[in-house]
């Protein structure tokens, strides 16, 4: 590989930018993918990566989903994201959320951003005295903002109660059985709301002891993390990180519904032809799992109440119906299906 754009998921980003502060010990990568709508806005993720391409491939594929989720949960902003490059302990010090402040300052607007894994909403009040383009940020009652996992785990809720009434004729997830991949805030908060609704829930995460802890509030059935995918359910629901969805993976799966909240879950674009070759519903995850962003425009934009943001999140599952009937319609995939959307919104088709 000869440049940066010889990446396969080099789209056509409007900037990538290096970031290196020597003092503080910061290594990290600003991606903007598109602005064609608005500034590019998306959270800065803290994560260890065996080799530094790994992180461009992370930053590159985040900042275009954030361009096709931000499009299609109809917000006045475009795409970015960034990704600090840490130690095998992900760990971060005032120095470098302060070095990394300045450089989101330095590209005066273009980028804004906000709480991704590994990051906290005291970091973004960190973040906050070295910038002004930065939203996640502590929020009286009443007020919007503050952690933006809540916001995206009711929208992927409605998006899985959506996918359940569309491939199983069901209007409840009342004895359904989900098999949830992730035990952090939007798969905790999904799997609350689905034990209130009276599911059978199996459950997994890498972090033994914090599935075991989810799984006692709820009443859940701890699996391995390797098995969570392909067991027998209703509806499998990754909510952990990406690129889970491939050739093998799929041909393992034995559930008719995928809905999550994790990002870039498909690992090619051939991936959404054999998920839907097999009949499988997918829920194209920057769809589903627009509810954190939405709360995050609109506390930075400044346009709109906690009501609001309800009513935003609340338009996911009709986004969802439209892309599953153009798919119907077509033959076409739903991920295909929304990414030529998102697409034809963003001045990209």
């Amino acid at each position: 590989m000869d440049s940066l754009w010889d990446f396969p998921d080099f789209d056509g980003h409007e900037l990538v930018q290096f970031v290196t502060d020597r003092e503080s010990g910061l290594t990290a990568l600003i991606a903007i993918h598109s602005t064609h709508v608005g500034p590019a806005a998306g959270g800065v993720r803290v994560w260890h990566y065996a080799r530094t391409g790994d992180a461009v491939v992370d930053a590159l594929r985040l900042s275009r989903g954030m361009s096709y989720k931000n499009a299609m949960a109809e917000l006045p902003l475009g795409g970015g994201k960034a990704v600090i490059l840490a130690d095998e302990n992900r760990s971060k010090t005032p120095e470098m959320l302060a070095a990394f402040g300045r450089a989101v300052e330095r590209l005066g607007g273009r980028y804004v951003t906000a709480e991704d894994v590994g990051m906290s909403v005291r970091d973004m009040v960190a973040i906050s005295r070295e910038t002004r383009y930065v939203a996640g940020l502590p929020a009286s009652e009443g007020e919007v903002g503050g952690d933006p996992g809540p916001h995206t785990s009711y929208g992927v809720y409605l998006g899985v109660r959506a996918a359940a009434k569309r491939a199983l004729g069901k209007d409840s997830l009342a004895g359904l059985h989900l098999a949830i991949q992730g035990a952090g805030s939007v798969a905790g908060g999904l799997a609350r709301r689905a034990a209130q609704d009276g599911a059978r829930i199996s459950l997994a995460d890498i972090d033994a002891d914090r599935a075991e802890r989810l799984a006692a509030e709820v009443g859940a059935n701890v699996v391995a993390p390797d098995e969570v995918l392909f067991l027998e359910a209703d509806i499998v629901s990754p909510n952990a990180l990406g690129a889970i969805l491939d050739e093998r993976s799929i041909s393992r799966l034995r559930a008719p519904v995928v809905a999550g909240g994790a990002n870039n879950q498909l690992a090619t674009p051939e991936d959404g032809d054999r998920i839907h070759q097999r009949g499988i519903l997918y829920a194209p995850d920057y769809v589903i799992n627009a509810g954190g962003i939405i709360n995050v425009s609109t506390e930075y934009l400044r346009d709109g109440d906690e009501s609001a943001v309800r009513e935003r999140i609340e338009r996911i599952p009709g986004r969802l119906e439209r892309i599953w009937d153009e798919s119907i319609a077509t033959g076409r995939n739903a991920a295909a299906v929304a990414d030529d959307m998102a697409r034809r919104l963003i001045g990209r088709a």
